[in-house]
């Protein structure tokens, strides 16, 4: 558990190498630093992934000077919040209703609202802090009111700024272009062609009913969120009857004694709702058909497995005390059939590719082009967006078939856009003193992508929001989609939900914007040697087996996600309304594709012969991310099967190229 202590160094080793795979002079600091501080390798684990996202990548490598740097930092933070609590105390016996002293400086009768807040006080013109745009009247935000005038340029401070951590400027960037990662390198990147296609070689069909996210958030109903989640038990008792060939008389009540045998299904839980689930605090949720709805702890007799709060599990055992329930088999969860077309529907599509039967189907031009990225798309100290900027330049650069622009586009964990003080571009468009947030996006996000969409007009562009977006009323999970036209977007963006299904060509992509696999990592309880050590094809197998987009349930508590960088520091967190989880489920056909945004390391991997694909943050906190190219070349049909009336898989895992490059 987190914050436990340790009896010996060999304990501590051990679970280092499993946590960092160190260096052995590495692995000597980060010894000392669990033991400096009283935490496990488990609990540093996680504070280093908050140091790396709010450093940037390009800082933290695992090198000794890099680890005494971040030794450094836990240490100021610890000091930091010691003084922090020292002072509260002190408040606390001068008395918190004292009046306050008059400031010695204040000189402007007219600006003292904006001077209240926590924090601040009246500074200098020279001291202001002043917008990448230099401009004389420009639109401001502002936090006290939509339509006030135009405040004295300063901001709140973002909590890096306080902290003393300074950003690289995205101009000042390492190694821009670099590949991080490449799956399938044998296969050759995208040749751009000499001049734009003079037609979208992309056919983009939803395979969302996305009318049915456009439902009343924050109307929620007990009665219909519990028979959602009972009905997801039930679904699943029903495949694994007819996967394993079981009779009904094989299921049972887990939460019943008997001395027979039995096979229950149910949902993984925690018998307390604080702390991290764990083997002793483990119970079984029965649904209300099979099991009244009670709750039986599990005591799990298998050598190893992997399970987290919500997962649907068949497990075969007894229950003879009526105390536990003694787990004897994990039964295998039956994976959905590969997304599949008939051999007509391919050719047709790759001849819209420009291929013929007879061609080489390993042209590199004749691939197609998609560039995949998430946000946030600029830094905490600035409302550029640099990064989206240069985002499309690379796609105007290399004709891209496809953009897919993931959320937050628009973030409100931005410490400046979450303030609303911060100055905009000079516009005809914009009213100064009246901007709204729809102004600022049509100013900062929408005009780049107008400007792609001029240059490669055969170019899809697909958005999917975030519940971090200002600009999506819709707060809760399953999301609806943005509103494309007032927003100023072009008419080759395509506004589409989180989570969303969509075919591009044949190819069957699944996308969420939710952060998943964090708080996969965070709540999965590991017993014994996994059959997948790899913990980055590990999470996503999760999901992939739950035929779900987000199957932990409940989500973790927002205040345990790593901090933000605005004035109140705590993260958005998974909203989810259970009335409509329904919606995140995959329905008919495994994915070819799944691309999950996620703060832990980007990567591309293989997992049951789905693609997975986490770009990584367009920008970081603090410097400059990451996003994912990928060359995926046509479906080249054998004799046999052209021959044969029957449904062809994709096997875009043999024929897709991915890089993932530095902005």
């Amino acid at each position: 558990m987190p914050g436990r202590k340790h009896d010996s160094k060999h304990s501590i080793g051990d679970e280092l190498d499993e946590w960092f795979v160190p260096h052995p002079e590495v692995k000597i600091e980060l010894e000392s630093i669990c033991r400096l501080h009283s935490i496990s390798p488990e609990e540093l684990f996680y504070k280093w992934e908050s140091y790396s996202m709010k450093m940037g990548q390009e800082r933290t490598n695992q090198d000794v000077p890099t680890v005494r740097e971040f030794k450094k930092d836990l240490q100021e933070t610890v000091e930091r919040e010691a003084r922090n609590r020292s002072h509260m105390r002190s408040a606390d016996k001068r008395g918190l209703y004292n009046t306050p002293r008059n400031s010695a400086k204040v000189e402007d009768v007219f600006g003292m609202i904006d001077g209240v807040t926590p924090a601040q006080q009246a500074s200098s013109a020279g001291n202001k802090r002043k917008s990448t745009f230099e401009t004389t009247s420009v639109p401001k935000f502002s936090k006290a009111h939509a339509t006030s005038s135009p405040s004295d340029g300063r901001c709140l401070p973002s909590r890096a700024d306080q902290d003393g951590l300074h950003s690289i400027t995205f101009a000042e960037r390492q190694t821009p272009g670099q590949v991080i990662e490449t799956l399938n390198g044998h296969l050759n990147v995208h040749e751009p062609p000499i001049a734009p296609h003079p037609e979208p070689r992309v056919k983009l069909t939803a395979n969302t009913d996305l009318k049915k996210f456009r439902y009343r958030p924050m109307a929620m109903r007990l009665s219909e969120a519990s028979e959602v989640l009972d009905d997801r038990i039930d679904e699943f008792q029903s495949l694994v009857q007819a996967h394993h060939g079981l009779e009904d008389s094989a299921f049972g009540n887990a939460a019943a004694q008997g001395t027979n045998e039995i096979i229950a299904v149910g949902r993984i839980a925690s018998d307390t709702s604080e702390g991290k689930l764990n083997a002793a605090s483990m119970v079984l949720e029965m649904a209300r058909r099979t099991g009244a709805g009670l709750r039986i702890p599990l005591k799990v007799e298998s050598a190893s497995y992997q399970f987290f709060p919500g997962q649907i599990v068949a497990v075969r055992g007894i229950n003879a005390s009526g105390e536990y329930f003694s787990v004897t088999e994990i039964l295998d969860i039956p994976l959905l059939a590969p997304a599949a077309s008939q051999p007509l529907t391919l050719e047709a599509l790759n001849e819209r590719l420009g291929v013929d039967e007879a061609d080489n189907h390993n042209i590199p031009s004749k691939a197609l082009n998609v560039l995949v990225a998430s946000g946030p798309y600029t830094a905490d100290d600035n409302v550029t967006f640099e990064p989206l900027h240069a985002l499309c330049q690379k796609a105007e650069e290399t004709c891209a078939d496809m953009l897919i622009l993931i959320g937050p586009l628009f973030d409100s964990e931005h410490p400046l856009l979450a303030s609303g003080d911060f100055d905009l571009p000079e516009d005809p468009s914009n009213e100064p003193d009246r901007a709204t947030l729809a102004d600022a996006f049509r100013t900062l996000i929408a005009k780049p992508l107008q400007a792609l969409a001029q240059a490669i007009p055969s170019i899809t562009i697909v958005v999917i929001p975030s519940i971090r977006d200002l600009m999506n009323k819709h707060v809760s999970w399953p999301q609806d989609n943005l509103p494309g036209k007032k927003l100023g977007l072009p008419k080759q963006a395509k506004m589409v939900s989180n989570p969303v299904t969509v075919s591009i060509n044949e190819v069957v992509v699944a996308i969420s914007a939710q952060d998943i696999l964090y708080e996969l990592r965070r709540e999965e309880v590991v017993v014994g040697k996994p059959k997948e050590s790899n913990m980055l094809a590990r999470l996503p197998r999760h999901l992939i087996q739950q035929r779900h987009f987000f199957p932990l349930y409940p989500p973790v508590d927002r205040t345990l996600l790593p901090k933000t960088g605005t004035e109140e520091g705590i993260a958005t967190g998974t909203p989810i309304d259970v009335s409509y989880l329904k919606l995140g489920e995959w329905l008919e056909a495994r994915p070819d594709m799944l691309i999950q945004p996620s703060a832990l390391p980007q990567f591309a991997k293989v997992v049951e012969n789905v693609l997975v694909v986490n770009p990584g943050p367009l920008s970081k906190r603090k410097g400059a991310g990451t996003y994912a190219q990928l060359t995926v070349y046509p479906r080249k049909l054998t004799e046999e099967e052209r021959s044969k009336d029957a449904l062809i898989g994709h096997r875009l895992f043999e024929r897709a190229r991915v890089d993932v490059v530095r902005i």
